[in-house]
């Protein structure tokens, strides 16, 4: 398998200056940001902004079975997004007939799928089980073609017991270099969430992608969920991350210490590294219908602020 990069050299490679400048603030006007995008002709700088929403902001009534994923779907409309994150937990089965109904649902609506998502751990010290993980993955990625999708979220996941952090990553990218070259051929992106356990800071997050090196990896920025080190604010590590970001997820308060999230200044980052993709609501709380119309409205009204389209 291929050796780690030791991550001071990593960093080194990389540009330890750009990691942690980049989350400095847009000096700009946002109005001078928009201006400025939009009369720019190189379309790898113009941001394309596009307000989404996960199935997982409804999980209490998922779970419960008082929402199913086609009343997501409808509520998603109603809710005037523009893209909506299948999470595979809710699904009712992977049955053809029941994702292809799934897949009609969704067009006869104008309701594109801007995902799908599993929840399989790739960090597994037993080699066998990172196989069964790896077969997981794939047919997650059959799951997501067969919804009409391009991308799937997947996860590094928390160390066994007694494992190190280098191992995590080595086994996260022995997975998922596997898993980008099945997904590859279906034309279907790998989204590694910044999330709790291995993947909590962009430094792992830009190493993994480093070293799986496909075009089919990247990460599913998760704005909320990375931890400060000593050299990087959670700014800087989302701004470090955005080049390789796929979907983005969006909640209005950070998960390590539960501060606000300063969303206009997030959304200048996007805007300002020519993203293109989804912004999407993540809710996590326990009053849905009240809560997540308010944070689609403001991802919505950033969204407008901000792309060029």
């Amino acid at each position: 398998m291929h050796h780690s990069i030791p991550r001071r050299k990593f960093l080194k490679t990389v540009g330890i200056g750009a990691l942690a400048g980049a989350g400095a603030q847009w000096l700009g006007s946002p109005a001078d940001a928009q201006s400025s995008a939009a009369a720019d002709t190189d379309a790898s700088k113009m941001p394309r902004l596009f307000a989404g929403c996960c199935a997982y902001s409804y999980d209490h009534a998922l779970r419960k079975g008082t929402m199913t994923v086609e009343d997501f779907i409808h509520k998603a409309v109603e809710l005037r997004v523009d893209g909506v994150d299948m999470t595979a937990y809710y699904l009712k089965s992977t049955d053809p007939e029941y994702l292809d109904g799934l897949r009609h649902l969704a067009y006869k609506n104008a309701m594109p799928f801007s995902g799908s998502a599993c929840g399989v751990s790739m960090v597994q010290a037993d080699p066998s089980k990172r196989a069964d993980s790896l077969t997981e993955i794939k047919k997650w990625v059959d799951v997501t073609d067969r919804l009409g999708a391009s991308h799937l979220r997947v996860f590094a996941g928390e160390l066994p017991s007694g494992a190190t952090l280098q191992q995590g990553v080595d086994w996260t990218v022995e997975t998922m270099k596997a898993a980008t070259d099945y997904s590859g051929k279906k034309g279907i992106m790998l989204g590694l969430e910044d999330h709790n356990g291995v993947t909590q800071r962009a430094d792992v997050c830009l190493e993994i992608m480093h070293r799986v090196n496909s075009p089919y990896a990247g990460i599913n920025l998760d704005v909320t969920n990375f931890i400060p080190t000593p050299t990087q604010d959670v700014y800087a590590q989302i701004a470090a991350c955005i080049p390789y970001a796929t979907n983005t997820h969006i909640r209005d308060r950070f998960e390590y210490n539960q501060s606000p999230v300063d969303l206009d200044r997030v959304w200048r980052l996007f805007a300002q590294a020519g993203f293109k993709g989804y912004m999407s609501a993540e809710y996590e709380g326990p009053d849905s219908e009240r809560d997540v119309p308010k944070l689609v409205g403001q991802i919505r009204t950033l969204c407008q602020k901000y792309s060029t389209v």
